[in-house]
């Protein structure tokens, strides 16, 4: 079937769906696989339950009149998006980097909807999957599509690139994340800078810190935008504090690393025209949510979550950063930093070292990596090690930063914590 075809029937109503338990009336079904499911066995029930038609790569399971055989789902889901893509006229904005892709593409996305009708990734569905759904997801009268990509492996930019062909693109940073997948930091920027690459070769544009050595170097021979001149850092106790044009903007992020998260998509809106008083106002109506930096006060205590995700380079700004903050009583519990390869001994122990160093009042360290470090005792190699120990003896009266790679799953502690 020709992705003409598909796409001719994708254009009645703009819907796609890939899981049968939130199938939507005269969607089209893609019946994907994984490795502990296969969806061509689900193309039935998808119709069964509203969809229009279902696309299945198993010929076994083309057994209904709106059911139909493609040599690869996966691969025609991925043509569809840029199928779809090419139909657009509206300017798509790529962002990929190491550390604060999602809350910056969700900082980029409250600025712009002040003014446009924009279309972003959702959550975190940055993968060769989640890209192409986010294409998909947006209609003919979007104004400002806003695109993460993520990746753990070289060229994995470079195709998702070739998917969204965004017109504007950012990378937040080059830092120590999937440093097994990548090869090291070398392998890191070369993997994101696959971005920058398709941005030379089509005459688009890149924003820029140009605070950010790499990201100048990088752009030499790129159409650039840098941080507005007009962007002022004050002050993060704990939240990040800026001016804009000599406006005050009070954040509710913590870490003067968020600023520069804050900044692009400061510069994003006013190049595209967004007010001042638009901008202030989407910044500051801004909450991060899904145990991103959340500020959690208990009955006891306020906890600074930060346990989505963890790498060398964040991990140390996130520490650095709590170090700073004007608090008497300070906890630290760190959960393993996954992905790291070779690598993983050194930067657990390296870590370790900070924290040593730092005045905490309490630290904890859980996960089997950091259980093999050195010049510590409060080592848990279990989270439910880490767990007993807490509940015998309840931390109170303590501002607590808890941050760890999404496999340790520290948001679990809250159930504990008063």
């Amino acid at each position: 079937m020709k992705i003409e075809d598909i796409y001719s029937l994708y254009s009645k109503k703009f819907l796609v769906d890939t899981d049968t338990r939130n199938i939507r009336k005269d969607s089209l079904y893609f019946a994907l696989k994984g490795s502990n499911f296969n969806g061509n066995s689900f193309a039935e029930k998808a119709i069964e339950l509203g969809a229009a038609y279902a696309f299945v790569d198993e010929e076994q399971y083309c057994n209904h009149s709106s059911i139909f055989l493609v040599d690869n789902v996966l691969e025609t889901l991925q043509k569809l998006a840029n199928y779809h893509r090419k139909q657009f006229q509206f300017p798509i904005i790529a962002l990929t980097g190491s550390n604060g892709k999602t809350t910056t593409k969700e900082l980029i996305n409250a600025v712009l909807s002040k003014k446009y009708k924009t279309t972003a990734t959702i959550g975190n569905l940055n993968n060769h999957i989640g890209v192409p759904l986010t294409l998909l997801s947006m209609s003919l009268d979007t104004q400002i599509g806003i695109v993460e990509m993520g990746a753990n492996h070289q060229k994995e930019i470079a195709f998702l690139s070739s998917i969204c062909e965004p017109d504007f693109g950012y990378i937040t940073n080059f830092g120590k994340a999937h440093l097994e997948g990548f090869g090291g930091v070398e392998g890191v920027i070369k993997g994101k800078s696959e971005l920058y690459t398709f941005l030379e070769k089509n005459k688009k544009i890149a924003f820029i810190n140009t605070d950010d050595a790499i990201q100048v170097a990088k752009t030499a021979a790129i159409a650039t935008i840098p941080f507005n001149d007009s962007l002022s850092f004050l002050e993060v106790n704990p939240f990040v504090k800026l001016t804009l044009n000599k406006v005050s903007i009070q954040s509710n992020l913590i870490g003067k690393y968020n600023y520069n998260n804050i900044a692009v998509a400061c510069t994003i809106g006013q190049y595209f025209k967004v007010s001042n008083s638009e901008i202030k106002e989407a910044i500051e109506n801004y909450t991060p949510t899904n145990n991103r930096s959340q500020i959690i006060t208990t009955k006891f205590n306020k906890i600074i979550l930060d346990a989505y995700n963890a790498n060398p380079s964040s991990m140390k700004a996130a520490l650095e950063n709590f170090e700073s903050i004007q608090e008497k009583n300070k906890t630290v519990i760190l959960g393993d930093m996954f992905e790291l390869g070779l690598d993983s001994e050194k930067e657990h122990q390296e870590i370790v070292d900070l924290v040593s160093n730092c005045r905490f009042s309490n630290t904890y360290f859980v996960g089997s990596h950091f259980y093999k470090t050195k010049k510590t005792t409060q080592l848990f190699k279990t989270f439910e090690l880490l767990l007993e120990e807490l509940k015998k003896h309840p931390l109170k009266n303590q501002t607590i930063l808890i941050k760890g790679s999404r496999g340790m799953q520290l948001e679990r502690l809250l159930a504990i914590i008063d």
